[in-house]
C-alpha cells in the first residue's frame, strides 16, 4: 500500500513537472516593427537583454526587424504567416495601438487578432504650461478652457490623430468641451512644441513626463498634472494626477509585446510567468528604468484586458472627433 501511494505521489509529481514545462521556446525571437534605432528597437532590447542578463530563457533572445506602418507589416506577417509561433513575440507601443484602432493596420484586422502578453514599460502623458502661467491646477486651466474654449491652443510633436494630439483630446473632453473644436497645432517633435510653448505661441503643452526630467528644474515649465491613474516617483512625486484632480484624463504611453493569436495556452502561460518573474528582479527592472521608461507590471489575461480597452478607448475618440466613421 505504502509502494503504491508512493508511486502515485512520484507519478503525479512527474505530470505536475510535465506540465510546467509543456512548453519552452526553442528559438526565442522580438520582432521590432521598424529599423533599427528607435522605440521599437529599444522595447526588444528590454526583453533581450532583460531577459537575458536577469537569466530568464533557456536561450538568447534574437531580435528581427520588420519595418513599416508603425507595426502594419509586423501585425499582418505574424496574422498571416505565424498565428501559432509560441517562440515569437512582437513589440507594441501606444501609437501601434492608435494605429490599430483607426483601422489603418487592415480593415480585416483588429486588437482581437493577437494575443498581448506583457508590458516592457511605460511613460505618461503631462499637462505642461510656462511656469508664469496663471494657472497652478489642473482645475483652475479646465474652468479657464471651458470659459473660452477657442482661446485656447494646444500644440505637441505629432499631427491629427497622433498620440499627442489624443493627449490634447482626452483634456479637452475632461474640460466638457468638444474635441472638434479644439484649436491644435502640430510640431515636429517634442523640442519644437517647448520652444512654442516658452514663445507664447501656445498655451498647453501635452508633452510627456520622460521630456521633462531636468526640464523643471529649469524653472521655466511647470506640471499641472500627470496622466497617470497612481503619483510618480522620484522628482516628479509631488505632481498630482489628473484622476485625484476630479478629471478622467489618463494615458500611458505604453510599450510592451504581444503574440500570435493562436499560440498555445502553455506557450502563453509560460510568457505570463516569464514576464511575472522579470517584474520581481532588480536586473530587468534596472534595464527598463535604464531605457528611459517606468516599469509598468502587467502581463497575461489582465494586460490583455487592458490593451483592448485602450484600442476601444481610442476608437471612440477617433469617432468623437470625426478621424473614423
Amino acid at each position: 500500500m505504502k509502494h503504491t501511494t508512493r508511486t502515485l505521489l512520484v507519478a503525479l509529481g512527474l505530470a505536475s513537472s510535465l506540465s510546467a514545462f509543456a512548453f519552452e521556446p526553442d528559438k526565442p525571437e522580438c520582432i521590432a516593427p521598424a529599423k533599427p534605432g528607435g522605440g521599437f528597437d529599444l522595447t526588444c532590447r528590454i526583453a533581450s537583454n532583460g531577459f537575458g542578463d536577469a537569466g530568464l530563457l533557456p536561450s538568447p533572445m534574437a531580435v528581427t526587424f520588420m519595418p513599416g506602418g508603425v507595426g502594419a507589416v509586423a501585425y499582418n506577417h505574424i496574422n498571416s504567416n505565424r498565428r501559432d509561433d509560441g517562440d515569437a513575440l512582437v513589440a507594441f507601443s501606444s501609437g501601434s495601438l492608435l494605429n490599430l484602432a483607426q483601422g489603418k493596420w487592415g480593415k480585416q484586422l483588429d486588437e482581437n487578432d493577437a494575443r498581448w502578453v506583457g508590458a516592457a514599460g511605460v511613460d505618461y502623458g503631462a499637462v505642461i504650461v510656462k511656469s508664469d502661467a496663471p494657472w497652478n491646477t489642473l482645475g483652475e486651466l479646465v474652468e479657464a478652457i471651458k470659459a473660452d474654449p477657442s482661446g485656447f491652443v494646444l500644440g505637441a510633436g505629432g499631427g491629427v490623430g497622433s498620440q499627442d494630439w489624443m493627449k490634447a483630446a482626452i483634456l479637452m473632453k475632461s474640460a466638457g468641451v468638444d474635441p472638434k473644436k479644439m484649436r491644435y497645432v502640430a510640431y515636429e517633435g517634442g523640442g519644437e512644441a517647448i520652444a512654442a510653448l516658452m514663445g507664447g505661441h501656445i498655451k498647453v503643452y501635452p508633452g510627456d513626463m520622460g521630456e521633462m526630467k531636468g526640464q523643471l528644474e529649469a524653472g521655466r515649465m511647470k506640471v499641472l498634472a500627470v496622466m497617470s491613474d497612481h503619483r510618480l516617483e522620484g522628482e516628479f512625486k509631488d505632481i498630482p494626477t489628473a484622476a485625484e484632480q476630479g478629471y478622467d484624463a489618463e494615458w500611458a504611453i505604453l510599450r510592451g509585446f504581444y503574440l500570435g493569436p493562436d499560440v498555445s495556452d502553455e506557450a502563453y502561460a509560460y510568457w505570463t510567468d516569464t514576464f511575472n518573474k522579470a517584474y520581481e528582479n532588480r536586473i530587468f527592472l534596472k534595464t527598463v528604468e535604464d531605457k528611459g521608461l517606468v516599469p509598468y507590471k502587467s502581463a497575461g489575461e489582465a494586460f490583455d484586458a487592458d490593451v483592448k480597452k485602450r484600442v476601444n478607448l481610442m476608437r471612440e475618440l477617433a469617432k468623437e472627433a470625426g478621424l473614423i466613421n
